[in-house]
């Protein structure tokens, strides 16, 4: 079967387009024959090599196949998604079946591969770890991004009183307004707290999802009330935030939290409840998850630069059959 792969670490110039062996199911898992094949920056950091020892490490020796997340077909005829840790990148592959949850067929692949890592990221960051209340106030970082555009909307789903989105262009502001942002600002640290206050009419908010980091978090932490959560999923900034006094945090009995999807993915399995709901409200058109760029199976290198480039919104996905 034709499949893409590396045979070394390095940049997307490293992937190149091969016939390999056909896999086979061990107990408990499935093969999947693939309609398409998310791209995400964990991809990048694969076939960089980097984190050699967690998550994201690929297992066995060279060459390998990158991509953890697929939509497609099973033997027995049903549309599901599903995670791997590799093997992504190609015709057909093998995934557990406690990774798997059946797909709607009104649910285009895309849509589907965008609710999987940051649908995912996105419930978990306000379900599972702010526990949202309705009525409270949200404040999404980069909100026009592929897991702070699903937040915005699960945060207006969930019940929030008032969603404030922050991003960096008049454009992204616009496009967060239209999925349902009460409102939009600038996201940069200087003035942050005087917008932030503003837009949440000079009250304190209760809820900050942070993927920026640096001088931004430590802004957004002079926002929080009483009990406010801020949780921490990234550093795009690539700054480092100063050293929260737990003095700081004790005052207003405020909680600073981190998330990361992929050792609850270990854990845990992708199948389950949080993935139906987000399929369900994609179905039903209450969530709209933001699909980019489709590219040939052949093509995957140019997808990988093109997400490193920055010039492109929403999902990338591979498509075998192009």
């Amino acid at each position: 079967m034709r499949a893409m792969q590396f045979e070394r670490f390095g940049g997307p110039e490293v992937l190149t387009e091969a016939a390999v062996p056909e896999p086979v199911a061990g107990p408990g898992e499935t093969v999947v024959e693939v309609e398409a094949a998310g791209v995400n920056f964990g991809d990048i950091k694969q076939i960089a090599g980097e984190q050699p020892d967690g998550p994201y490490a690929p297992k066995g020796p060279l060459p390998r196949i990158p991509g953890m997340e697929v939509v497609g077909r099973t033997a027995d005829g049903r549309r599901v998604l599903g995670h791997v840790l590799q093997g992504g990148y190609a015709e057909r592959t093998v995934v557990a079946e406690r990774d798997l949850v059946a797909v709607p067929e009104c649910v285009s692949a895309g849509e589907a591969l965008a609710v999987l890592i940051q649908g995912l990221t996105a419930w978990h960051l306000l379900r599972s770890v702010a526990r949202i209340r309705p009525g409270e106030s949200v404040v999404v970082h980069a909100a026009a991004g592929g897991t702070g555009s699903l937040a915005v909307q699960l945060a207006r789903e969930f019940g929030a009183g008032r969603v404030i989105a922050t991003a960096s262009s008049e454009d992204k502001r616009a496009f967060a307004l239209e999925l349902g942002a009460d409102v939009a600002i600038d996201g940069e640290a200087r003035g942050y707290r005087e917008r932030v206050l503003a837009a949440n009419g000079r009250r304190p908010v209760d809820i900050v999802l942070d993927a920026i980091g640096g001088p931004v978090l430590d802004a957004a932490l002079d926002t929080l009330g009483y009990l406010g959560r801020l949780v921490t999923y990234g550093a795009s900034a690539r700054q480092p935030a100063s050293a929260i006094a737990p003095s700081r945090l004790a005052v207003d009995s405020l909680t600073v939290a981190g998330f990361w999807l992929t050792p609850l993915l270990l854990r845990e399995g992708a199948g389950g409840a949080p993935l139906e709901e987000l399929l369900d409200l994609t179905a039903r058109r209450r969530l709209r998850p933001l699909v980019g760029g489709e590219y040939p199976l052949g093509q995957a290198r140019q997808a990988h630069e093109d997400l490193l480039a920055r010039r492109t919104k929403g999902k990338l996905i591979l498509v075998p059959q192009n």
